[in-house]
């Protein structure tokens, strides 16, 4: 089963649609992230919608394995991800979490997040990458033996943990009843006053459960797209692959 977190506006885009619907070489973002989950074999993918909703299902109708529910607030990944609670209680196993508007993410590196999540059975499996400029990133912290630690937010790191190269990047593989357990204990204790799902690794390892952090993604599914200068280079990038 899959998360897959699209209700936002994106309104650096320049566009008055949702950013999940911006289309890249010809196709909207969400298009790429679900053809990717299918072929990393995910039979459910959970849909969420907020902006422009009544679009965004309009754009996916027909599509047997997605299920839509809808984010009425904006209130953070965190409460996009708790608005599927009842989805989510009918579930055993794993739980992939990542955003709608990431179309360079491959389906290898899901396989082998879903993998390690089979064997160890972690209560949580981050996708990490290791960047040569990880500036505006989440550092993921380790301890001395290279277990996971932490996700620290660039503005809260040290200058040591500011050199750390492997940082975030949005994608999960959650065990669903530890995710169940976890959610309701997000704050929204902060700037923006809202939840978000980047705390969940760190509560269930101060829990004493076990967090994985694989540094499986590549190069290319770092690119983000948050305005037009960005969506052009990851057109660029998906024109060499083809």
């Amino acid at each position: 089963m899959a998360v897959v977190l699209a209700a936002g506006k994106g309104t650096r885009m320049e566009m008055d649609i949702p950013k999940v619907l911006v289309p890249a070489c010809g196709r909207p973002l969400i298009r790429y992230v679900l053809d990717t989950l299918r072929q990393a074999g995910v039979p459910k993918i959970v849909v969420v919608i907020g902006y422009q909703a009544d679009r965004v299902r309009e754009e996916l109708r027909g599509q047997d394995d997605v299920v839509f529910v809808e984010q009425t607030e904006q209130l953070g990944t965190g409460h996009a991800v708790q608005v599927c609670r009842r989805e989510l209680e009918g579930h055993r196993g794993a739980v992939l979490i990542l955003t709608g508007d990431s179309p360079l993410t491959q389906a290898d590196s899901l396989r082998k997040l879903l993998e390690l999540y089979q064997s160890e059975r972690p209560a949580c499996v981050l996708g990490t990458l290791i960047k040569d400029h990880p500036a505006g990133l989440g550092r993921i912290v380790r301890d001395a033996n290279g277990e996971f630690m932490a996700i620290v937010e660039e503005k809260d790191a040290s200058d040591e943990q500011r050199r750390i190269g492997e940082v975030n990047m949005s994608t999960y593989v959650f065990d669903c009843h530890e995710l169940l357990g976890v959610l309701g204990q997000l704050s929204n204790d902060n700037r923006q006053g809202e939840y978000y799902i980047t705390d969940c690794p760190g509560l269930l390892k101060q829990q004493g459960k076990v967090v994985k952090a694989l540094a499986v993604l590549k190069p290319c599914e770092a690119l983000s797209i948050n305005n037009l200068a960005d969506l052009a280079a990851v057109e660029a990038e998906m024109r060499k692959c083809q």
